[in-house]
């Protein structure tokens, strides 16, 4: 029976991709607008840079900790519970935020409370989030399919802070709040009776022993993996040089180009723009055979264009180099996420995914902390200029990994197998080696 829901759940592939993806959306939508109102709020109350230091720490901190600990729970409950549960968790916070708002008690510090719980949901779902996608997708299928959730989630970044910006203008945050508490209860009931999952997916390799025991196996089969320890190693020095790029840029602009608020508007803009771009390119093509040739593309593509924000003077080419740079981050992403859910184990996706985003919620702030002092001391531009020089010679080291380049390289569709009715499994013996 378990055989046959599998086998009707993977023929419905695209109904369930876009029942899963049309729920995160709306989720998305409300849960960005909120993260606007908030950090806005607090920027235009308390004018400080030390309570904007807080609130950046509040947000990434329990995601660091906890997403570990969620690889394990994705592995061994059910990926679509999790999501749910995180949600309503998330929802939650906010709807009490919402009343203590209401009633006139709220205070700066609740706000930064209210970005902890949230960061703790967001900890908590995002391994499951990635894990779960291998459950209702077929193999061949995963580079679309992660390349459209890119492009709806650049598109949200476009819309979110303008759709939040005006909410403000005509209503309170508190009302505000509660288009959050609906988005997220549209997308968890969507989820309850619309997706269907094939359970013997979710069960497969749950293990039997303890939690700590899960944690430590989940460590060690990384560290037998060749492949993932340069993985994650390239990640992280990757988002270590990118960061001057992602979050110095606003502030060379507003130095260098005398920028305000229409300056940085456009900033944004052409960024979320190029992502979209980029996410639709990759979703019609498919990138390269070998995942890694795709995400050397990108690592190229961005660093060529972070020396570009060093050396251009005139704005409307740096905007232009800015459109290029979103188009070059679904090529990175795509990529490094489908590898994963190709290559590793079914039983170990949750817990790879757990690491990958301990990886991204930390290597970026930990970059500020040392790029951002220097900014004070040298030009933005000669950071620029230093990273973007960097990130194009890491380039190489991606694509001259022989073990990375080996994972990279995409399985054979089913149509291309000898048996047809055994399609590729990502839990195969085969997937993580």
């Amino acid at each position: 029976m378990n055989t046959d829901m599998t086998a009707h759940a993977h023929n419905n592939w695209t109904r369930n991709l876009i029942i899963f993806l049309a729920a995160q959306t709306i989720s998305l939508f409300g849960t960005s607008i909120v993260q606007y109102a908030v950090m806005w709020h607090v920027t235009l109350e308390t004018r400080s840079g030390a309570m904007m230091m807080i609130y950046i720490i509040c947000g990434f901190l329990p995601t660091f900790f906890l997403t570990p600990f969620a690889g394990v729970w994705a592995d061994r409950c059910s990926r679509k519970a999790i999501i749910m549960l995180s949600d309503s968790f998330i929802a939650l916070a906010t709807l009490l935020l919402a009343l203590f708002f209401l009633s006139g008690r709220a205070s700066v510090w609740m706000l930064f409370i209210f970005v902890v719980l949230r960061a703790i949901g967001t900890g908590i779902q995002t391994p499951a989030i990635g894990a779960i996608l291998p459950d209702i997708v077929p193999e061949d299928r995963l580079t679309r399919a992660n390349a459209f959730n890119a492009s709806i989630q650049s598109f949200i970044m476009l819309v979110s802070p303008m759709a939040s910006a005006a909410l403000l203008a005509v209503t309170t945050i508190e009302r505000i709040f509660f288009i959050d508490v609906a988005t997220a209860a549209v997308a968890v009931l969507a989820l309850l009776f619309f997706l269907k999952v094939p359970p013997r997916r979710q069960a497969e390799g749950r293990p039997a022993a303890g939690y700590f025991a899960d944690l430590r196996d989940g460590w060690r089969y990384i560290a037998a993996q060749g492949y993932l320890k340069r993985f994650f190693l390239f990640v992280a020095l990757f988002l270590f040089l990118a960061a001057p790029a992602s979050f110095l840029t606003p502030l060379q602009v507003v130095r260098s180009f005398g920028g305000g608020e229409w300056h940085l508007m456009a900033i944004e803009i052409a960024f979320s723009v190029g992502m979209m771009a980029g996410g639709g390119i990759l979703a019609a093509w498919g990138g390269f055979r070998n995942r890694v040739h795709t995400m050397t593309l990108a690592s190229l593509l961005f660093g060529l264009m972070t020396l570009l924000f060093g050396i251009l003077s005139n704005f409307w080419l740096y905007l232009g180099a800015m459109a290029i740079a979103g188009v070059s981050m679904p090529f990175f992403n795509t990529p490094a996420t489908v590898l994963l859910q190709e290559k590793v184990q079914a039983a170990f996706l949750g817990r790879v995914f757990g690491v990958m985003g301990m990886i991204s919620s930390s290597v970026m702030p930990v970059g500020m902390l040392v790029f951002g002092p220097v900014a004070d001391a040298v030009k933005i531009e000669w950071l620029l200029i230093v990273t973007g020089v960097l990130l194009f010679a890491l380039s190489f080291m991606l694509v001259g990994s022989r073990p990375l380049v080996e994972a990279g390289e995409a399985k054979a569709s089913p149509s291309s197998l000898s048996s047809p009715s055994s399609p590729p499994r990502p839990d195969s013996p085969s997937a993580g080696e």
